[in-house]
């Protein structure tokens, strides 16, 4: 081959390349409408199935399908007789019985016999089933909030908040922790605990209805998925004003404001008087809303009425939509008021918000948490060249976030959001924050000690792997039929399971998973042996409960969901991780107190952005709040909250909103993560575990409470602190002897006590 036929081959050559290339893309054209069109029949199928004459045999035929096909897709049509069924089923159970119920261990009660319907008895997992290279997931899930579990009452958020993206996310204010109904104090002690959950009696959880009605369960929103935006946050005029003293500070200077009555309409006043143009005010201390809250039966009766206080030149921002929404937040705490000039309702809107979103200014003067607010924009600033501080850490999380959707690789084009139906059960099965004080007599009525341990920066440590796309759905009978190994692999991966729980006999330490309850508690954590419930929990929990160092507990799977494991979070917390150390190292290395104390202010914010921003993923049922005249038919379906002479404050319940950031699955994930890893966490040093920590390497007998993601303990424990996320830091001794606090006011202040104590005599940590 001369030189002029190796360049016309060349040229053939690329010609050819150009071909392939079309051809391919014609290929995965033609590969994706088959898939569209694949599930579309699936649909139709499914759908068929509903009408009372179908026939799998003529459904088959119109389809294109074989039988097995139409029966795989719709169950209801397998022409098999009932009878038939029923004796295979009996078959199979018994071929998989051996594999399905490993012997007993010691001091266990041999597993009483159960209907082939009942369930698939799980394998008991021994600590190197989960040595595959892999972490097990409860040690490697993500971990719940440090301490802000004390929550008195239910957040609301407005529907022009969630839809325009402008106000707290559901759950947004205290999404890492239950509100009251599950605060209550759940006792997991022996015949106390059992007279507890009998005198509100349990709760019966759903699970996923059989035939059409179970796909929907299996399937995603159309037309929603998780997109990477293309545009970029504005920054709004942020000032901050100590209502107690009147000191604003703005852009570099302080002004020393009368706030008259420090009613919302004078502060405006005073505020925009000397700053005009605010957008928000961060009120640092002084608490204004409380002013008067005497008179009212609840802190949230008191916010209400002082939101909404009337003034001749201020309104209530409204929202559009079928009521007149409040454009309030109301929050016994922490709540949200936005107002407009009651001359132009449309006009500029200024918030009047809450320090304590971000953090606790615990004594901070406004020039300090100004400058804390700086250095955690430097800080993110480092990671995100389009990072802006928004209203509060929950929509500065969920934005932030938002810009680390890859732009390569499967997900390219976002995470597609999951049906309705299937967020409602991840909303209903899905539990929080472990919160539960351990009363007497499984602990002493006197305790030598009250030791406090908290795990630092907890979420970051934990958020690795996650559950991405739609998951598929395993019935009893389909876990039943897989190997041990595949069980095992299922388990340690992103699941949710319907389960049937038997404590073993023999068993002396705390309960491992959470059953459910109907009053004022949610879930307790049954641990007298013999006791038995049926609950839904995540793959960590259920893994931890079989594969535990002291004794694997009885579980039988009813059915599950197992998704794709998947990185959704990964970039978003190691961005997160690095702004945390930064801010975290500058607090202690600064020569200067003022900045040393507002770097320590910023990294408590970068917990705050991660730990809100990934509770608002929840999207839990809205609560919104409105106004209406006094005289005019209320909305239906309201709980009234307050009242003046011309408005009644309500709010009510509504439902799920159609939020494109919508992924339960991975609340749902950090929770069930957070609970084991409060019972059991490694410390790891590439893949050599080289300690462990969490109350199960605890005596049995010396656990006092859990909170969400820290435990009290009646004695120190060995456990190491290197200062990096997840590890358990020390954080109060209380000497005793001490009687054991009854109530969890009782116990918050022996835990004060306890803090005090350490900082005055110093740590060994």
């Amino acid at each position: 081959m001369d030189r002029k036929a190796y360049t016309a081959e060349l040229a053939g050559l690329r010609e050819l390349r150009t071909e392939i290339t079309a051809a391919e893309k014609a290929v995965a054209a033609a590969q994706k409408e088959l898939d569209k069109l694949t599930a579309q029949r699936s649909r139709r199928v499914a759908g068929l199935a509903g009408y009372e004459g179908s026939k799998a045999d003529a459904i088959a035929k119109a389809s294109g399908l074989s039988v097995g096909d139409v029966v795989r897709i719709a169950p209801l049509l397998d022409p098999t007789p009932a009878a038939v069924r029923a004796a295979k089923a009996d078959d199979q159970a018994a071929v998989a019985a051996p594999v399905q119920a490993p012997a007993p261990a010691a001091g266990t009660p041999a597993p009483t016999a159960q209907p082939a319907s009942a369930g698939a008895l799980a394998p008991a997992l021994t600590r190197a089933a989960s040595s595959t290279g892999q972490p097990p997931p409860a040690t490697e899930t993500p971990v719940v909030a440090e301490e802000r579990a004390v929550v008195a009452e239910q957040p609301t958020a407005s529907p022009a908040d969630t839809a325009a993206g402008t106000g707290p996310a559901a759950g947004e204010t205290e999404p890492g922790v239950q509100a009251a109904s599950s605060l209550a104090i759940a006792s997991a002690s022996g015949s106390a605990g059992q007279r507890a959950a009998a005198a509100v009696g349990p709760r019966v959880l759903p699970t996923i209805p059989e035939g059409p009605a179970g796909a929907r369960f299996e399937a995603v929103t159309t037309g929603l998925v998780s997109t990477r935006p293309r545009f970029t946050q504005q920054a709004r005029s942020t000032v901050f004003l100590d209502a107690a003293t009147g000191d604003l500070a703005v852009r570099d200077r302080v002004v020393r404001l009368s706030l008259g009555a420090r009613t919302p309409g004078e502060i405006l006043d005073a505020v925009l008087a000397t700053a005009p143009g605010t957008e928000r005010v961060y009120i640092t201390a002084g608490a204004p809303w409380h002013d008067g809250a005497e008179r009212y039966s609840t802190l949230k009766d008191a916010v209400a009425v002082w939101l909404n206080t009337p003034s001749e030149r201020w309104a209530s921002a409204v929202g559009s939509g079928r009521d007149k929404l409040a454009g309030h937040f109301v929050h016994q705490r922490q709540p949200v008021g936005r107002y407009a000039p009651a001359a132009s309702p449309d006009g500029p809107v200024t918030e009047i918000r809450s320090m304590g979103e971000w953090f606790d200014p615990d004594g901070a003067d406004v020039v300090t948490c100004r400058q804390a607010f700086t250095l955690l924009w430097q800080a993110l600033r480092r990671h995100w060249d389009d990072a802006v501080l928004m209203g509060s850490p929950s929509q500065t999380g969920r934005d932030l976030w938002s810009r680390t959707i890859p732009t390569t690789g499967k997900w390219v084009g976002g995470y597609p959001v999951l049906s309705e139906e299937l967020r409602g059960l991840l909303h209903v099965t899905g539990g929080q924050g472990r919160t539960e004080l351990i009363l007497p007599p499984r602990v002493p009525e006197q305790i030598p000690a009250l030791v406090e341990y908290d795990r630092t920066f907890a979420y970051a440590k934990h958020l690795w792997k996650s559950p991405v796309g739609m998951p598929r759905r395993i019935t009893a009978a389909a876990f039943a039929a897989m190997t041990e190994q595949e069980q095992t692999k299922a388990l340690m991966s992103c699941s949710h399971w319907n389960i049937r729980v038997t404590v073993p006999q023999g068993w002396d330490h705390v309960g491992l998973l959470p059953a459910p309850v109907t009053g004022d508690r949610a879930w307790i954590y049954p641990s007298e042996p013999g006791a038995t419930f049926t609950t839904w929990s995540g793959g960590a929990e259920v893994h931890l409960a079989l594969s535990n160092h002291l004794m694997p507990w009885r579980i039988e799977i009813l059915g599950g969901l197992l998704f794709e494991d998947g990185k959704p979070l990964d970039e978003w917390g190691k961005r997160l991780k690095a702004a945390w150390a930064d801010l975290t190292n500058l607090s202690k290395l600064h020569g200067d107190e003022r900045q040393r104390q507002a770097a320590y202010l910023a990294s408590r914010a970068v917990r705050s952005v991660l730990l809100f921003g990934l509770g608002g993923f929840a999207q839990r049922p809205r609560l919104v709040s409105g106004t209406t005249p006094i005289g005019e038919a209320l909305p239906a379906g309201v709980e009234i909250l307050g009242q003046d002479e011309t408005v009644v404050t309500w709010q009510r319940q509504a439902g799920f909103s159609r939020d494109p950031y919508a992924h339960p699955e991975w609340a749902a994930y950090v929770w069930s993560g957070a609970r084991a890893a409060l019972l059991d966490m490694k410390y790891r040093q590439g893949k050599e575990v080289i300690a462990s920590a969490g109350a199960l390497h605890a005596k049995p007998g010396s656990v006092v409470y859990f909170g969400t993601d820290g435990i009290a303990l009646t004695e120190r424990q060995p456990w190491p602190y290197r200062g990096e996320p997840g590890d358990y830091l020390l954080k109060g001794h209380l000497t005793g002897p001490v009687e054991h606090p009854t109530s969890q006011e009782q116990y918050l202040k022996l835990r004060g006590l306890g803090r005090v104590e350490l900082a005055a005599k110093g740590t060994d940590q």
